[in-house]
């Protein structure tokens, strides 16, 4: 419908004058998703999401499988925002599509849509399953028969008993497709019974069914037989872009089959693609197009192979290539909404318009997804919406059609005040109002019209152009713009001007890396007319980011003067003075060339390799302006710190030289190498690395270092050393010849060790006596031959572990929770070599399966055992060790620990003070029944400049302290028992004494003053003390 002129009008003002926020029309920022729920769970709620921006905010309503939500009914439904909480959840009422439509004043969008689906797993039927009767060899299929449900699925089988689950392996396969259990070739180990157990995704319900007896024929085992394939993928699977694909391929036969896959065509399987279990599934992740196409699964064994095909086929959700963005037009013109989404099959489209479907008419069309509408009214404003879909889902874009009805108006789009231009040239001046329909524009200079003629044009959209101005072209032009809704103008001033000049123009120059120079620029231009510089290098501003350190300005502001300092090599290259005015921009360039060090040699190549030389062959690089005199070899190990300079013939290599040998390398080791250039300015950067090379074999020529030994078992002789680090095994097959002998013997004795890593070898034999001396060696060899050995030096055999126990071992209670273990030294003698220390077990009564072991050091012969339980009898037993072992257990000493001390703190602790006396008191302390008897009581303090607590034993409740004026203290209570101190009062702060009286107790001080504050001093106690 077209609404009459003076409405639209009217329209027009109203929006003017109403000063308000720029509207929009409603677009989604989340949108709901489709979701799975466990069906008949009581009290649940389920969230689908919707929120939408737009001014004025939106409002949102919800449909269910195209019909309205009323969300006042009942208390099932609350809306937060745009987003729809659904209480307690029922498959009956609730499932199905739901779309979320948010409006506002401009119009209505529609949500996807949200598919909620009830997910359950029901309970298998039936309670036996038939046994199952095969012959040794055969396969079989145990067949699973998920119960109903909704929801995928996800299948495994109970080997006897839970949780002995059935491995997969080349045997035995279980299918994610059929839930079936398949064994290619029965085993009399796979005699047993067999439980599917199924388990639902969308509830996490696990559900056994019933076993299946899986029994052997008592008529013989089966002989071989060619691959039956059981499971195989279908004929034609299609699947969706960026998906994972599973195919599964699995046979029974005996010999167990292989399985092998293969595309069709000779193509190679996908890079990415990756086989599981064993190769019975083949897994392609982010599956494309160029995936698709014909896989074969192939089943062999010694009797036959077998074979299943299938297609992968490819498909894709639209996805959007140019989706459609606002517009505002104006009444009477045309709109082109193009709307292109790409997918397969190719998408096909449809328009909504404020959530409704768009209605086609003679100058509504929709062709290929574009959207046309000729002679727009603003009637046709609103939100529109493009869908784009296939079988495969669907997408959705959304935008604003504005429609504008209004007179022109310079506001929003003013012309330029003020326009510069030089004589000779051309000057185009916009006029460009907003009105809708499209004004018509006119010109004058100053009061007269203005015609065209040869210098003088209009243009299509209104502006104005005058070529080869002069100074008589100068003045204000003014521009009226005119539809059927009214009339305004917009006034320019043009300024003519003289041409502006470069006078000092910069020239080439050639110079060396690290010199300054200044390249020159200056100008004359119109008097007018304020002029800048700029300079650009190579395309880019000069002294832009980390670079303009480099760069300065200098010769004042009548100048453009460019300073390069400490020139480098990237400082080559082309430079450009722009002189820029109001009205015009000229430049001048020159080019600057920078000499520097060499470039890095390029493709550095070792020719040939021995032992321990290297022929090495490189090409120039660049000579940055100035030629290479000589060059110098570097080279790299795994074993070396960074690059080091290599020996080379000839030893100095001239600049026109491309190739040298590196001599004196370590065998079998892996070389890179590179080459720096040089020449008159210095040293260049290194080439890349070389390929990395390994230099050939040769007999080892140093043998193990710290050659020692001792320690061990009894009859053995331990014998140790560093091993060879692997850059001087100088080959494969490098090991050590150990050799030893009795001290005073001839005749060496000598075994190998094989592996280049092993720091040890022990000799074991009843013949050798403990802690007697040896002489040893140990040599080294590979493949190409024997290497040195080390210097010979002595080492013991084992000692004889302790053969007596320690005597005299008593036991006494030191408290409630600890005793004292003593005993007497073990008697020693020369083969026991060396003793490391004692071991001390001890445990409770009735407790010494749980006993704990203490260790001490051979010179101690006592031990407090502590942490243990309070009035119980606890048993001790000591033996001695040394580095063969432990001798025996000496007889078991026991002592019972001590009663508990009072969990009872001291109560009502109270302070008073009279000059400087502070007397403190608490009541006493009462043990109960299975306590121990309160003895005294310790007094706990610290001053501020104490970091430690001070303790006063006394045996009264009171004490009487001296107190410095001004200062305060921290003081606690703690009764005292044979068993241990008892718990603790609460803290006390007690003020410094001023020279008024005070007192306190701890109900009282403890929140006035709590300990995180206290400030160190210094106090005395006067006490009736124990002692």
């Amino acid at each position: 419908m077209t609404l009459p002129w003076r409405q639209l009008v009217l329209l027009c003002v109203m929006g003017c004058l109403g000063g308000e926020l720029p509207s929009q029309g409603p677009m989604f920022i989340t949108e709901p998703s489709s979701s799975i729920v466990p069906a008949g769970l009581g009290g649940q709620k389920v969230t689908l999401a919707c929120e939408a921006r737009g001014s004025p905010p939106p409002r949102y309503r919800w449909q269910l499988n195209g019909s309205d939500i009323d969300l006042r009914a009942g208390d099932r439904y609350e809306l937060h925002g745009g987003t729809l909480v659904v209480s307690d959840p029922r498959g009956s009422r609730d499932a199905g599509t739901y779309r979320c439509l948010a409006t506002n004043s401009l119009g209505t969008i529609v949500s996807r849509e949200a598919r909620l689906q009830f997910a359950y797993l029901e309970n298998f039927k039936g309670s036996l399953r038939s046994a199952v009767s095969v012959r040794e060899g055969q396969g079989v299929v145990l067949l699973c028969g998920p119960p109903p449900h909704a929801g995928e699925l996800s299948y495994a089988w109970i080997f006897n008993e839970y949780p002995s689950f059935v491995e997969e392996d080349s045997r035995r396969f279980v299918s994610q497709e059929t839930g079936h259990l398949y064994i290619a070739k029965v085993e009399p180990s796979d005699v047993g019974n067999y439980t599917c157990v199924v388990t639902s995704s969308g509830t996490a319900a696990r559900v056994p069914g019933a076993p299946t007896p899986l029994l052997l024929r008592p008529d013989g085992a089966m002989g071989e037989y060619e691959p039956k394939i059981e499971v195989h993928f279908p004929e034609s699977l299609p699947a969706a872009k960026g998906s994972t694909v599973r195919l599964e391929c699995f046979a029974l036969g005996n010999p167990v089959p292989r399985i092998a896959w293969r595309r069709g065509g000779g193509l190679p399987l996908p890079q990415k693609a990756a086989l599981r279990k064993a190769g019975g599934v083949l897994e392609v992740p982010d599956f494309q197009q160029e995936d698709a196409g014909s896989y074969e699964c192939v089943a062999e064994n010694s009797r036959g192979r077998n074979a299943a095909r299938g297609r992968l086929t490819y498909y894709a959700k639209p996805h959007w290539v140019q989706p459609i963005e606002d517009v505002e037009l104006a009444v009477e013109d045309s709109l082109t909404w193009q709307c292109r989404a790409g997918g397969k099959p190719t998408p096909s489209y449809r328009w909504l318009k404020d959530g409704a479907a768009l209605a086609l008419e003679d100058r509504i069309q929709v062709e290929n997804g574009a959207l046309t509408i000729a002679n727009l009214s603003v009637a046709d404003a609103g939100m529109f919406q493009c869908v784009a879909e296939n079988k495969h889902g669907l997408v959705r874009a959304s935008a604003e059609l504005r429609v504008t009805a209004s007179a022109p108006d310079f506001s929003r789009t003013p012309m330029k005040t003020l326009i510069r231009a030089q004589v000779g040239s051309e000057v185009s001046l916009d006029c460009r109002p907003r009105a809708a329909p499209r004004a018509v524009s006119s010109w004058r200079k100053g009061h007269a019209p203005l015609r065209g003629s040869e210098r003088v044009s209009f243009r299509k959209d209104g502006g104005l152009r005058i070529v080869n101005l002069t100074k008589a072209d100068a003045g204000t032009y003014t521009c009226v713009a005119e539809n059927r809704f009214g009339t305004a103008n917009g006034t320019t001033h043009l300024v003519v001007t003289e041409p502006t000049r470069i006078t000092v123009a910069p020239s080439d120059m050639d110079v060396s890396v690290g010199e300054s120079v200044v390249l020159p620029c200056q100008a004359r231009h119109d008097p007018l007319l304020r002029g800048t510089f700029t300079w650009f290098f190579n395309g880019a501003r000069a002294g832009a980011g980390d670079d303009g350190a480099h760069f300065a300005k200098v010769g004042g502001s009548a100048s453009g003067d460019l300073m390069i300092r400490n020139i480098q090599l990237k400082h080559s290259g082309k430079y450009v003075c722009v002189v820029q005015t109001a009205v015009e921009s000229v430049s001048s360039a020159a080019n600057l060339t920078v000499r520097g060090s060499p470039g890095p040699p390029e493709n550095v190549t070792v020719e040939e390799i021995t032992d321990t030389t290297a022929q090495l062959s490189w090409r120039e690089g660049a000579d940055n302006h100035s030629p290479v005199t000589c060059y110098s070899v570097q080279a790299r190990t795994p074993f070396s710190v960074g690059w080091q300079a290599a020996t080379t013939v000839p030893a100095v290599i001239d600049g026109k030289t491309h190739t040298a040998t590196v001599v004196e390398l370590s065998p079998w080791v892996e070389y890179e190498f590179r080459v720096v250039a040089s020449n008159k300015i210095g040293g260049g950067e290194p080439s890349l690395p070389s390929e990395k090379v390994r230099t050939e074999e040769a007999a080892p020529e140093v043998p193990p270092s710290e050659v020692s030994g001792g320690g061990g078992s009894r009859s053995e002789l331990v014998i140790t050393w560093d091993p060879v680090p692997e850059e001087l095994q100088n080959g494969e097959g490098f090991g050590y010849v150990v050799a030893f002998r009795p001290l005073g013997v001839t005749d060496w004795i000598q075994t190998v060790v094989t592996s280049a890593d092993t720091p040890r070898y022990v000799f074991r034999n009843d013949s050798i006596a403990p802690f007697s001396l040896y002489e040893v060696k140990v040599g080294v060899y590979n493949n190409r031959g024997e290497g040195p050995f080390s210097p010979v030096t002595t080492v013991f055999s084992a000692e004889e572990e302790p053969t007596a126990a320690p005597s005299q071992v008593s036991a006494r209670s030191l408290s409630a929770s600890e005793i004292g273990v003593s005993w007497g030294a073990v008697p020693w003698k020369p083969s026991n070599g060396h003793l490391l220390g004692y071991e001390v077990r001890y445990w409770s009564s009735g407790d010494e399966e749980s006993a704990s072991t203490v260790t001490v050091a051979a010179s101690e012969t006592s031990a407090t055992l502590g942490g243990l339980r309070s009035n119980l009898a606890h048993h001790a037993a000591v033996r001695a060790y040394n580095s063969a072992g432990a001798g025996p257990f000496s007889t078991t000493a026991s002592a019972t620990t001590r009663r508990p001390p009072p969990s009872r703190p001291p109560g009502n602790v109270v302070w008073n003070t009279t000059d400087t006396k502070v007397l403190l008191s608490w009541d006493r302390v009462r043990a109960a029944e299975h306590e121990s008897a309160v003895t005294g009581y310790k007094v706990f303090y610290r001053t501020s400049s104490q970091r430690d607590m001070q303790v006063l034993a006394t045996n009264k409740t009171s004490v009487e302290l001296l107190l410095p004026i001004g200062e305060d203290c921290v003081v606690e209570v703690r009764a005292t028992t044979d068993g241990g101190d008892g718990a603790s009062s609460e803290q006390v702060r007690i003020p410094g004494i001023t020279d008024m009286d005070a007192r306190g107790s701890t109900s009282a001080i403890a929140n006035v003053y709590p300990v995180s504050s206290y400030v160190p001093i210094t106090l005395c106690f006067v006490a009736n003390a124990l002692w």
